[in-house]
């Protein structure tokens, strides 16, 4: 595991942690602020040989504090062992030791921090997942090493183990270090690198398969500016933002767009603007000058945060944000944090019914913010009406409430954001044409409004105006939801739907209405639904999209118009990431580009005309799509740059055109970057700056 600096991933006041995949270490701080002489030291896991350091070998489910100080500064994982240092310089050691990896002088194994010799001059210390050995270095710039040695990675000449601390040479001009489970990598404060250890993959990047037993350069630059090792895979960064790899590619790890191993840097695409890079077992995470955070690699355990358990084999953007501050990564999970985000929300468009919350009923033709609240984390439109929830939990509602569908217990519309009920444990929400669906944080299914279709679940067709439970289950984690029809997702990875079904669109094999969730098939796949007027698409976790319901127009991409009851792929490929839709289709796929098909009679599909698709086809040139929504007739697409762009019909000036034209390919809307979520009502478009 890369050091981690104590307190580095914990919340501060406005701040978000993210972690994906698998985690067993938990670092957590004491205070709210920053400090070098404040952090607690906690874990969680594994902990077959003590290397929780809780004094016992008893594996443990919630974090529990590895005694009573609160002066660790820094902490790293090997395969068995921990090691940690405190404010005071001194390393301690604590786990597994059959080869003297605790730097203890025997191969005794410990189950709570013992010191490491008596020096107080450790600045740093490095031990890489699944490595059985040790490397550190002190403040004097000087290299230290012990534990397995095996093939060489310890950097002393030999292949003998140590139990204790041994400097690797006489250079005291080391400055960073990393390494993966039995090969160590290292810069010179000159900017050159070095390598030892085994060998086999190529991953010492010396053009060869032979392990080394003492510091070798690579190359001759002296540009490297910052290391990440996997397991049998480096990644590096040059001074001039340049992203370099080298070693395994079984699983992509290396991000060139194959699985050929390299034995020499090779540049990842042709950016300079990567900025932050980490590494797990097979898996890479960067974060880039604009915020963004991209993985690739091994995906088993979802590491790569990208929503499936596909392999990437070149970098994929994580999500849509361009807030990411710090990234780390272990054997089978990436820890990402953002910097501190306030999410402000901005409203264009037609406002009959209050629809934009700007406390009146005035149309817009830019972007307006509603309110002055930046507390907001999610906002869905339904037809003439919008939910939005904010970070504490809360979920606020305005527009039109003719079937009560804002919650209020009452049919009066708002224009402005009122809170529904009191709670705050509100986690996802959807809405309909006049219809919502909402997930509480408790795992619950909750719904209000028009059911004129069976679309709340609730086994009739009465309309509700505030929150009703959808049965007893604790399982839905996911919901989404078309004009009349509601789509919700389990834990199990299963879909279920209820509704209007007349064109098929439940995907249950037939026509009739469902009052009543009803699954699709069998599978336990699935990891992302959208709804549409009367249509369903769908995301496997392998990447695959998968339609059904109406295909007037070819809006379900099969290359034909006939309708479909029951889940039909969308061509052959395993690269979509997100779907959007109106009476047309809008989806993205992982390499960042837009396509769309299905009606097109407003210019919604971006294509520069009026003709409907039948089939995906892309919209422009462009690999920087991150994020797309839809409305009735028109589209929106954010880029990564964090500018917002719609096509389509602007009748209602929902194009913030500051016109009422009709656009039949991207438009920018206003000058701003700082666009991170939107979506889009029936005629009108929501979104958040940051």
């Amino acid at each position: 595991m890369p050091k981690v600096a104590l307190g580095t991933w914990l919340a501060t006041e406005g701040d978000q942690g993210l972690a994906f995949g698998n985690m067993m270490l938990f670092k957590k701080k004491k205070q709210t602020q920053p400090s070098s002489e404040n952090y607690g030291l906690w874990a969680f896991g594994q902990n077959t040989f003590g290397q929780l350091g809780l004094g016992d070998v008893t594996h443990r489910s919630s974090p529990v504090q590895v005694g009573s100080l609160s002066s660790w500064t820094e902490v790293a994982g090997g395969y068995y062992h921990t090691v940690a240092r405190r404010t005071d310089g001194t390393l301690w050691a604590f786990g597994h030791n059959l080869y003297g990896q605790l730097g203890l002088g025997d191969v005794t194994h410990r189950s709570s921090p013992v010191q490491v010799g008596t020096l107080s001059s450790w600045s740093w210390s490095q031990v890489a997942e699944d490595s059985i050995h040790t490397v550190a270095r002190r403040t004097d710039g000087t290299l230290w090493a012990f534990g397995y040695n095996a093939n060489g990675q310890l950097g002393l000449g030999d292949t003998t183990n140590r139990s204790s601390p041994v400097q690797v040479g006489s250079l005291s001009s080391w400055t960073e270090l990393a390494g993966g489970s039995m090969h160590t990598v290292a810069r010179r404060t000159d900017g050159t690198l070095w390598v030892f250890g085994y060998n086999a993959f190529s991953q010492l990047g010396l053009g060869d398969v032979t392990d080394r037993s003492s510091p070798v350069q690579v190359g001759t630059l002296s540009s490297w500016t910052e290391l990440a090792g996997g397991r049998d895979h480096n990644v590096a960064r040059r001074s001039d933002g340049t992203l370099w790899v080298f070693g395994h590619n079984l699983y992509g790890q290396l991000g060139l767009g194959d699985m050929n191993y390299r034995s020499s840097p090779v540049q990842v695409g042709t950016l300079s603007s990567w900025t932050e890079l980490a590494a797990g077992r097979a898996h890479t995470a960067a974060r880039r000058t604009d915020g963004t955070l991209w993985t690739f690699g091994l995906n088993d355990s979802g590491q790569l945060g990208l929503r499936d358990q596909s392999n990437r084999s070149s970098p994929v953007q994580v999500g849509s944000l361009s807030s990411w501050v710090e990234v780390a990564g272990n054997g089978s999970f990436t820890l990402a944090r953002t910097g501190p985000t306030k999410f402000t929300m901005w409203s264009i468009g037609y406002n009959n019914n209050g629809e934009l919350g700007l406390n009146d009923t005035v149309w817009r033709s830019s972007p307006v913010q509603v309110g002055s609240l930046s507390s907001w984390s999610q906002v869905v439109a339904g037809y003439s009406h919008n939910l939005a929830l904010r970070k504490d939990g809360t979920l606020w509602a305005f527009g039109q409430n003719f079937y009560g569908q804002l919650g209020l217990s009452n049919t009066a519309y708002q224009s402005s954001p009122v809170q529904v009920g009191v709670l705050s444990s509100w986690s996802k929400v959807a809405a309909g044409n006049r219809h919502n669906v909402a997930c509480r944080m408790d795992g619950t299914l909750w719904v209000s409004g028009d059911n004129s279709y069976g679309q709340l679940g609730l086994s009739d067709t009465v309309w509700r105006s505030s929150p009703v439970q959808v049965g007893s289950f604790s399982s839905w984690t996911d919901v989404e939801s078309g004009v009349f029809h509601t789509l919700a997702r389990r834990a199990d990875g299963t879909l279920w739907t209820f509704g209007r079904n007349a064109n098929g669109q439940l995907g249950i094999g037939t026509t009739t209405n469902r009052s009543s969730p009803v699954q699709v098939g069998t599978l336990s796949t699935w990891t992302d639904v959208a709804g549409g007027e009367s249509h369903t698409l769908a995301r496997r976790s392998d990447g695959t999209l998968w339609a059904f319901g109406d295909n007037n127009q070819g809006r379900l991409g099969l290359n034909i118009t006939s309708s479909r009851s029951s889940p039909t792929q969308v061509g052959t490929l395993s690269s979509w990431i997100q779907v959007a839709l109106g009476n047309f289709t809008l989806a993205r796929r992982t390499d960042g580009t837009l396509w769309s098909f299905g009606i097109n009679s407003e210019g919604q599909l971006g294509l520069s005309d009026t003709t409907a698709r039948s089939s995906p086809v892309q919209v422009g040139i462009l690999s920087s799509w991150c994020d797309v929504a839809a409305g009735s007739f028109h589209s929106l697409a954010r880029r990564t740059d964090g500018t917002l762009w719609g096509f389509g019909r602007n009748l209602e000036l929902q194009l913030g055109q500051g016109d009422n034209v009709n656009r039949s390919s991207p438009v920018q809307v206003g000058t701003t970057s700082t666009w991170v979520k939107i979506t889009g009502g029936s005629t009108f478009t929501i979104g958040f700056k940051s």
